[in-house]
């Protein structure tokens, strides 16, 4: 046996996940500009090498859109950035947008192999790098639209699940049409996720991207009231697909919630956001600039809403959330940014009532400090009162981030659409067909508030039986088949 064959071959080095480089906490609490500046292609292709090219990969499992990560991973280790943005686009119309804000740590980097011996390869973060490598570079190329089927579809709302119906329905043929009841297309993406996570630019850009396959934008069209549903199918359209959101804030009914100074999350953020406050004098939006703002909730959307609150000007910004670290639904980095910042966290924390000056303005919350019991049916363990425990937080403005519902306007004017008791659209699961004829539904409307790429995924499932409902051909048993090929 020569000494070739005897040799070994030598094991991969261990090669550390690549961080992004980010704004300085004090620097950035004074801008809106976006935190992560993403990954040089060095970096790009130093964390691409270590995917261990699975033969069976977990991680396209995690994808609710079933991206083929491990084929763009090669693809930019291999340096081919641009075609690497196209393999993502094969299933994903929004890659920008969720290279951004899709929480990949409990999708696909949750199923990792990697990750069970060192951490995971950071999936958003390349699929971040090549969507903005396109963009920077103005490769962005249109993909082969299919010919004209003849049929038209109306798409209510342009949040996630809406520009996922349309770019998949254009793609396929068929004249696409949104309907934005705001003066700007994006729905959650524009009004609800500050600019320092996701840039206004690059929600345009995708937009941009969907009308140049033909898809058509009308704002300012607010469904339900401007125009019904029912009206739209006497305009000609043969299919809808209602993606409307969960924009009717919920609150906690707790004495006090009507004082000036007390916002919903979504009247906060979107006084920021799309109607951009934080420009202020050059955009004359109201809004009260705390110096301490107490922000309700643990999500997302809670994060969201303190970060805000200290790049308005706030002296002390608090999370106060009734049950412990742990248990936050907030996305890992949005928790970490936050607490870099400066946020000061209130856990185990009941607010049970707010309290005004002479004026009518908030001048402190009274909370009770909690413990964990037993789990409740979402698995997380009950918080429970501690007697006596109270105390009063001098606050100035108070942020109540715990969650949406549907808003019924869409509901309510059409009849025979069932609804489930949170007041959502029934929609299958598979399909997002409704109980209604040629009407489909998906995204928050039907599942209540959820992440960006669960609304993509079943606004992907809804355009593929959509298409088959008008011409016939069903894409799903024609991939499952390519797939066994």
């Amino acid at each position: 046996m020569s000494e070739e064959t005897e040799k070994k071959p030598e094991k991969k080095p261990k090669i550390p996940r690549q961080k992004m480089a980010e704004q300085e906490p004090k620097a950035r609490i004074k801008n809106f500009q976006e935190v992560p500046f993403g990954f040089s292609p060095e970096q790009a292709q130093l964390e691409a090498s270590r995917c261990l090219k699975c033969k069976k990969p977990k991680c396209v499992e995690g994808c609710p859109v079933n991206i083929d990560i491990p084929g763009f991973i090669k693809l930019i280790e291999e340096g081919k950035f641009i075609d690497s943005a196209k393999k993502i686009k094969e299933q994903n119309s929004l890659p920008a947008i969720c290279g951004r804000v899709c929480p990949q740590e409990e999708q696909c980097e949750k199923l990792c192999i990697l990750g069970k011996k060192q951490e995971p390869v950071s999936v958003g973060y390349l699929e971040r790098f090549v969507a903005d490598y396109e963009r920077a570079g103005g490769k962005v190329e249109i993909p082969k639209i299919r010919a004209s089927t003849g049929k038209k579809v109306a798409v209510v709302g342009s949040g996630p699940a809406g520009l996922t119906v349309a770019g998949e329905l254009a793609k396929l043929g068929h004249r696409v049409t949104i309907f934005e009841a705001l003066h700007q297309p994006g729905g959650v993406l524009v009004y609800g996720i500050p600019e320092f996570r996701l840039p206004k630019a690059i929600v345009q850009a995708e937009v941009d991207y969907l009308k140049a396959l033909g898809v058509g934008v009308r704002c300012n069209v607010v469904v339900g009231k401007t125009i019904t549903i029912d009206e739209l199918f006497e305009q000609g359209y043969d299919a809808i697909f209602i993606g409307s959101g969960a924009g009717l804030p919920q609150f906690m009914r707790i004495p006090g919630e009507n004082f000036n100074g007390v916002y919903s999350a979504n009247e906060f953020l979107t006084r920021n956001n799309l109607m951009r406050a934080y420009q202020f004098p050059e955009f004359d939006t109201p809004i009260l600039r705390g110096k301490k703002v107490a922000t309700i909730g643990g999500g997302n959307v809670a994060m969201d809403s303190a970060r805000t609150a200290l790049r308005l000007g706030a002296e002390q910004s608090y999370i106060v959330y009734r049950r412990s670290h742990a248990e936050m639904p907030a996305r890992k980095d949005e928790i970490e940014h936050a607490e870099q910042e400066g946020v000061e966290f209130m856990i185990l924390t009941l607010p049970i009532e707010i309290f005004s000056n002479q004026n009518g303005y908030v001048r402190a919350m009274r909370c009770r400090k909690m413990e964990l019991g037993a789990p409740d049916e979402s698995g997380r363990r009950r918080p429970v009162p501690i007697p006596g425990s109270e105390f009063e937080l001098e606050v100035d403005t108070v942020v109540v981030a715990i969650g949406n519902s549907p808003n019924p306007l869409i509901p309510k004017t059409t009849a025979g659409i069932q609804t489930h008791k949170w007041g959502g659209i029934v929609a299958d699961d598979e399909t997002g067909k409704t109980s209604r004829e040629h009407i489909y539904a998906g995204g928050d409307i039907v599942t209540g508030a959820a992440t960006v790429i669960l609304a993509m995924g079943a606004g992907k499932k809804s355009a593929y039986a959509i298409h088959q409902e008008l011409t016939g051909e069903d894409l799903r048993l024609a991939k499952k088949q390519e797939d066994k090929e």
